[in-house]
């Protein structure tokens, strides 16, 4: 079966059990301080567990768009070096509310897993919750009891509350759970280890597929937990690790969920995906977090350098610096994956088609604007690990790079693993504190009225795309003084210099007056701040030049 049917059968099963399909909940959460992504196929249905709404249905199935990159579910640090961890993924699901409870959902589970997609019930693996002293949570004996109708005792295994007690966030719906595991190990590694001493050990073979959620708390904020006012049923089964399975693959990246991006990256990269250990890494991180971040875009989120723009804004460059790094990329190229994902996705998913050419633009657009930073920031850190080959990176070392050069931390912290090397945070987060004790103080600025030398200036003529120097007057300047000093800032009508914005480092160049020449930061945009300009603004009748250094 290839990813659609699997996907299709999958919610034509649960239809024939009366449940209705709802579509994908947007993957940006709002209205809901307690997350910034949707992390699980139940949030949509968050208030209907809770009792806030009333019940349109009382059944329902979908797959839903999900993001974890933050906060409990963070698996960032290990895609595209495991088999099966991803940013974005598919959650299949099937829901009760207040409907049928553990032993029909187990039904279900089994009938659908055995029965409809023909997988072998002697390599699964299931699990009940086996209690919590500390919680007052007796062991789900109900659970055990129903899986007993379907396994041998020995493919039955009590979970602790990490693994068995499932929760959405720091607050709200949770309860007990039973996940189902398969083991997809060669018969001659099964002989050697029983699966069942593997389930939840991290091995890359033997893993979760799908968990049952049985829905009947309430966390509050002050972690105790109450009952909800009904038994819900909430399951998340992973589809592409589902996909994997029903394939015959050995990782999630093997399938035609992700190989149509990879083949793509490969080609463009000039590469063959299976040769190179640290490309494929690569290229399975580009592929991954090219889904999550266009999913994004998609539901209306746009990279920036606040909260849940800049998981994606970081989610971007990650991907950007493995691009740089190990596959040669010096252009940008993500956004040129985009139309494969809306060929493979955008059916199910429709916004990906209605907003294919914004994500290909913003795309683009970061990309450039990054890795003018990122080339700068890898030579800095190159030319330190050789000057510096052994012990921590130092933290005022990584915190120049990210104050001075805009670049991210936890690239930093990447580049140092990869080295077999890890960051002083201790002393970056000091230096980060200082800084911002700098800046507050700093904050305070006089400023004066704008003189307004040419009236109803609307905007500056940027001509940065095409040149690397202009002509130029003074439109208006004002007075401001900031530190103790006395400063001049001015607005020019054109210039060919680009802004320090988004973390890149703003171009610098000369303004020239006559015989005078001054090196500053030039921005893009509106005010530019420079200290001796008192000349300048006598004689702003007579035109002056930019040139790019």
């Amino acid at each position: 079966m290839n990813s659609q049917e699997i996907r299709k059968a999958f919610l034509d099963f649960f239809q024939s059990k009366s449940h209705h399909i709802v579509s994908s909940s947007s993957i940006v959460v709002k209205n809901d301080p307690t997350l910034l992504f949707t992390n699980a196929g139940m949030n949509q249905f968050k208030d209907i567990f809770l009792g806030n709404v009333e019940k349109p249905y009382n059944r329902a199935a979908d797959t839903q768009k999900c993001l974890r990159v933050s906060g409990k579910h963070n698996d960032l640090e290990e895609v595209g070096h495991d088999t099966y961890h991803h940013t974005m993924f598919e959650m299949l699901g099937n829901w009760s509310f207040g409907d049928y409870f553990k032993k029909e959902a187990i039904a279900y589970a089994w009938e659908l897993l055995t029965e409809v997609y023909k997988i072998d019930k002697n390599i699964l693996y299931v699990t009940y919750f086996g209690g919590d002293e500390k919680e007052n949570l007796a062991a789900d004996e109900e659970a055990h009891q129903y899986w007993k109708q379907y396994c041998e005792e020995s493919h039955i295994l009590p979970g602790n509350k990490h693994d068995n007690f499932w929760e959405m966030g720091e607050i709200g719906p949770c309860g007990a759970c039973s996940e189902i595991h398969i083991d997809l190990r060669s018969d001659e590694e099964k002989q050697q280890i029983c699966g069942a001493d593997l389930v939840n050990k991290d091995n890359p073979l033997v893993i979760e597929i799908w968990n049952l959620v049985f829905m009947e708390f309430n966390r509050k904020a002050d972690k105790t937990l109450e009952p909800l006012k009904e038994k819900n049923i909430d399951t998340g089964m992973g589809f592409e690790r589902l996909c994997m399975v029903l394939q015959g693959k050995k990782s999630n990246y093997d399938t035609d969920v992700f190989q149509p991006l990879i083949q793509n990256i490969a080609t463009l990269s000039n590469n063959v995906y299976g040769e190179d250990a640290k490309k494929d890494i690569a290229m399975r991180v580009c592929a991954d977090h090219l889904r999550a971040v266009s999913f994004a875009i998609a539901d209306g989120l746009m990279p920036s350098n606040n909260k849940a723009g800049y998981v994606i804004r970081r989610i971007l460059r990650r991907a950007v610096r493995y691009g740089y790094t190990f596959l040669a990329f010096n252009e940008p190229f993500m956004y040129a994956l985009v139309d494969t994902l809306v060929e493979q996705m955008g059916e199910q998913f429709p916004e990906l088609q209605k907003n294919h050419g914004l994500i290909v633009k913003v795309i683009k657009e970061e990309e450039s604007a990054f890795l003018k930073t990122l080339a700068g920031g890898i030579q800095k850190f190159d030319k330190y690990i050789k000057d510096n080959p052994i012990g921590k990176i130092n933290g005022g070392f990584a915190f120049e790079l990210f104050d001075t050069y805009g670049f991210p931390i936890d690239l930093t912290c990447l580049m140092a693993k990869e080295q077999g090397r890890e960051v002083d945070m201790e002393a970056f987060e000091e230096n980060l504190k200082r800084q911002k004790e700098r800046s507050k103080n700093a904050a305070t600025i006089k400023a004066g009225d704008w003189v307004e030398i040419v009236e109803n200036f609307k905007d500056e003529n940027f001509v940065g795309y095409d040149e690397y120097e202009c002509q130029c007057h003074i439109v208006r300047y004002r007075q401001v003084e900031t530190k103790g000093q006395a400063l001049f800032q001015i607005v020019l009508d054109a210039t060919p210099m680009y802004a320090e914005m988004g973390g890149q480092v703003g171009d610098q160049g000369v303004l020239i007056n006559g015989e005078e020449k001054h090196v500053k930061k030039l921005m893009r945009l509106t005010i530019l701040n420079v200290e001796v300009v008192v000349e300048y603004i006598l004689y702003y009748g007579k035109k002056m030049k930019i040139i790019m250094l």
